[in-house]
């Protein structure tokens, strides 16, 4: 195994092989957070022994599109041509050639590949905090932050390590400004009863 070592995202432990690219979820072993790790397998392979592909030996077999001294080991399911081992990217038991998994990334045609993720503790503390420069405003917003933070607590936070402290912060000011309006009502209808 190379000494690259994949990090669970939420206690921070190394993750064993036997998490990675499986087919379904699979728990941490330490935190048992539901995981599904998707991975090339040249990255646990060691760094000096590479793939370079077998070369063509008889004239009649077919040979790689991108390498054309290498043999063909499969074909792309995107645009048919035949890929040598070294060109071969196996995605959810699809296999696919770098510039077809790249454009299906980019044109999101493989919808398997995540591009990018809704930041919703961001969303949460803004709909917190940026609405207390006009208080009426926090009328409205305050349910929608405490909303957003208890709804996606759970929610893959960013393709990036990320703690929950944005969601804290957005359930704390939120609650303290519904009090706050709770406390309003409160006192207004106190003082006309």
């Amino acid at each position: 195994m190379s000494s690259f070592q994949l990090l669970c995202p939420k206690c921070r432990i190394p993750l064993r092989e036997s998490v990675i690219n499986r087919t379904e979820l699979a728990p941490c072993t330490v935190c048992a957070a539901p995981l599904q790790v998707e991975i090339f397998p040249a990255l646990f392979r060691p760094i000096q022994t590479g793939r370079s592909g077998e070369a063509v030996l008889v004239e009649t077999e077919s040979s790689c599109f991108y390498h054309p001294q290498k043999k063909a080991v499969m074909h792309c399911e995107g645009c048919g041509r035949f890929l040598c081992a070294l060109c071969d990217c196996e995605l959810h038991g699809q296999h696919y050639c770098p510039q077809c998994l790249e454009s299906g990334k980019k044109k999101g045609k493989i919808k398997s590949i995540e591009n990018e993720r809704t930041l919703y503790d961001s969303i949460a503390l803004g709909l917190a905090v940026a609405p207390l420069l006009l208080f009426y405003v926090t009328f409205l917003t305050a349910p929608m932050a405490l909303y957003v933070a208890i709804r996606y607590w759970k929610a893959p936070r960013s393709i990036v390590h990320r703690t929950r402290i944005r969601l804290v912060l957005a359930l704390i000011f939120a609650s303290l400004q519904i009090a706050g309006w709770v406390v309003a009502v409160i006192m207004i209808t106190g003082s006309h009863g």
